[in-house]
């Protein structure tokens, strides 16, 4: 209990902010609804394909190092396709040209690529023991692939049933996926006081956290990490469409901030574009 008034007591500067942030949401519509719930299933599926990506490419630079080189992508078609051909993963070194060529996303120049690898492969001593791992987490990758694939032919029209998410999609650079999980964790733009509320829970704003001689800034706890994560996306493609954009990126970075510091500085601008687009009822508009 004294922990919990403690803790009161050290956000009381915050409570302010704090009730702008979280409201009651109300008034969602079934199109908004799905999108949260498929949206986030969609996140969740791309969360595990790649801790299963960084596992699987672990095992590989542990028991054959020289088939990991040939890509420069582990989550490739062509290459997961590859590593689940066989049960055994050392059998890979002999399979013939009609058998890899017949292997899903394998064409004339991935071929060529495996061949030079087949001449001089070599496996560890682990690969009788970690191979099957491997094969068995490629094929994980794939089936997971296939999952968030399904999921986007759900999540795109219903995007342009959803006035929010159709909306967003307007803004260049915001795709269906990005566009409907935002409008899907925004829910409506009616439980935000303000464009300041919505910037603190897209994550694209830092609290005030100075005093007396100190002036700095704080994350909110308040951040919807699921609309942080679209926005970061949605706002770094966004950039690489729009040249005003860019210029502003460009400029943060001259003044010292990071890649990410910038990426949520021009996010910072879009979410008044984002607050005036909802509130109004109005498209992007290409000044």
């Amino acid at each position: 209990m004294r922990g919990a008034l403690l803790e009161l007591f050290r956000l009381r500067g915050d409570l302010a902010v704090a009730r702008g942030v979280l409201q009651e949401v109300f008034g969602l519509t079934e199109e908004a609804q799905r999108l949260k719930r498929l949206t986030r299933r969609r996140r969740q599926l791309v969360n595990e394909k790649a801790r299963v990506v960084n596992r699987m490419q672990a095992d590989l630079q542990a028991v054959c190092p020289g088939l990991l080189a040939i890509t420069a992508e582990a989550d490739n078609l062509w290459f997961l396709s590859l590593l689940s051909a066989r049960e055994d993963i050392r059998r890979l070194a002999g399979l013939h040209q009609s058998s890899l060529l017949a292997l899903e996303g394998v064409g004339r120049a991935y071929y060529a690529k495996i061949r030079v690898w087949q001449r001089q492969a070599l496996f560890s001593h682990e690969a009788q023991w970690a191979g099957p791992m491997i094969v068995a987490d490629a094929r994980r990758v794939l089936a997971l692939k296939r999952e968030i694939a399904a999921l986007d032919q759900l999540i795109e029209p219903l995007t342009e049933g959803c006035e929010s998410a159709r909306r967003l999609r307007t803004i260049p650079g915001f795709g269906p996926t990005c566009s409907g999980e935002l409008a899907g964790e925004i829910g409506t733009i009616e439980r935000f006081e303000g464009e300041a509320s919505l910037a603190l829970y897209l994550g694209m704003a830092v609290l005030d956290h100075s005093s007396g001689t100190y002036t700095g800034a704080r994350r909110s706890r308040q951040i919807n990490t699921r609309a942080k994560a679209a926005m970061m996306i949605a706002v770094a493609r966004h950039m690489e469409q729009v040249p005003a954009s860019r210029a502003y990126y460009d400029k943060k970075r001259a003044q010292g901030k990071t890649h990410n510091q910038a990426i949520r500085a021009l996010g910072r601008q879009l979410v008044r574009v984002i607050w005036s687009m909802l509130k109004h009822q109005r498209d992007y508009e290409m000044r």
